[in-house]
């Protein structure tokens, strides 16, 4: 896990700019997803293609947010990526062909592969039978035509989205930004979420505290839910 946060100058910043850090003071339980991305093998795995090593170091904070949602009656939503390949040519072909090395390219082919060991979620964690699952083919889950997401959103009535996962600077701030232009209160969960280096990750929640949501803790996410469960 990242022992980083946003700058204080960038805290400065926000407060000059709107009077007050974070965004929501209380969040309806009910209408509230935790929307946790990219938390599978192809990622955590040690040696995977993608792997990104402190993926691994969130998974209790995300568990434990997880099952507090589900306890408060909000959902619980695991964003996996995949990619299909036919005559020799992926869904994504511009990302393969120029965003991977050539020596790496087939070993992602394959841990992309719908329903393969690539996109299983990561055995430390505890997904339950509440929870949805959808699956993207982009960045951004909330591209137009890379997932259901957005669907599923609206047929749950959903206006709060958490996110978690990773890479907190690529999958999921691609997802926060579209969240938020679309009109969704968004709160990146900065302990729930991990990137390539602590930088990155800062850099990611920077931005969105900026522009696009709010950033919160686990511990901060559970007591805004609360907080409006109990006004209720």
């Amino acid at each position: 896990m990242h022992d980083v946060t946003v700058r204080q100058e960038i805290v400065d910043r926000v407060l000059a700019r709107r009077g007050r850090y974070h965004l929501y003071d209380s969040l309806d339980p009910g209408a509230t997803a935790f929307v946790v991305i990219d938390m599978q093998n192809m990622f955590c795995e040690p040696g995977a293609p993608a792997e990104v090593p402190a993926s691994r170091g969130i998974c209790d904070n995300i568990d434990r947010l997880a099952e507090e949602v589900r306890s408060l009656g909000g959902l619980v939503i695991w964003v996996t990526s995949a990619a299909t390949f036919a005559n020799g040519k992926s869904d994504w072909e511009s990302f393969i062909r120029n965003f991977v090395a050539e020596e790496v390219q087939e070993r992602t082919i394959e841990a992309m592969k719908p329903g393969g060991h690539g996109e299983q979620v990561w055995h430390e964690l505890e997904p339950d039978e509440r929870d949805l699952f959808v699956r993207k083919n982009r960045y951004s889950a909330l591209t137009p035509g890379a997932s259901m997401l957005q669907t599923v959103l609206a047929s749950h009535r959903i206006r709060n989205v958490l996110i978690g996962g990773t890479k907190t600077n690529i999958c999921c701030e691609s997802t926060a930004r579209d969240a938020m232009q679309l009109d969704y209160r968004v709160v990146m969960v900065e302990d729930c979420n991990a990137a390539l280096s602590d930088d990155e990750h800062r850099a990611a929640l920077e931005n969105v505290i900026q522009q696009f949501g709010d950033v919160m803790t686990a511990d901060e996410a559970v007591a805004a839910l609360r907080k409006r469960r109990n006004e209720q």
